[in-house]
């Protein structure tokens, strides 16, 4: 009698075993469970080669222009009204100032223009630079995660340093 107990016990067990076994080769939902796990990641690298191509984007534009601005003031008359024209130049991307910004939100007021080195009416170099502005970001990590430290909200200053080239000073 204790034989067969055991042998049914036995063939219980292995039943029981078989049927847990079962389960453990189930492979539905675990490209879903996948998927929750990677999507993230994903999303996260997307979202961050995204803004740094914005703000690449928005640094060669504004160091190009800061570039144009430089070389029209080389080339020019030391005063006020080339300065005025040379800012509309870096911001426009015309002398006359007409339309809109190349860049949104940039302002003549972010365009600072400094001479080096010679006498006031014929300096050795000419330097421009955008002064205090602030790169938009469209995926804020600061905002999402209520960090402030994590602001992607940075400036964007480029700067351009040509020598002067005119030799004579202006009548």
């Amino acid at each position: 009698m204790a034989s067969r107990l055991r042998k049914i016990r036995a063939r219980r067990r292995w039943r029981r075993w078989l049927g847990l076994h079962r389960h453990l080769r189930d492979d539905r939902g675990t490209q879903l469970v996948e998927l929750a796990i990677v999507l993230p990641i994903f999303v996260l690298l997307f979202a961050a080669t995204a803004e740094f191509g914005r703000y690449f984007y928005e640094y060669t534009t504004l160091a190009k222009a800061a570039r144009a601005g430089t070389r029209y003031l080389a080339t020019s008359a030391v005063n006020a009204n080339e300065d005025g024209k040379a800012k509309n130049i870096v911001v426009y991307g015309n002398e006359a100032g007409t339309g809109s910004p190349l860049i949104p939100g940039l302002t003549t007021g972010n365009v600072v223009i400094t001479r080096q080195g010679g006498v006031p009416a014929l300096p050795q170099t000419v330097k421009v630079q955008i002064y205090s502005f602030k790169h938009q970001p469209i995926f804020d990590l600061g905002k999402l995660t209520k960090v402030t430290s994590l602001s992607l909200n940075v400036d964007v200053k480029p700067s351009v340093t040509m020598r002067y080239l005119l030799t004579q000073p202006p009548i």
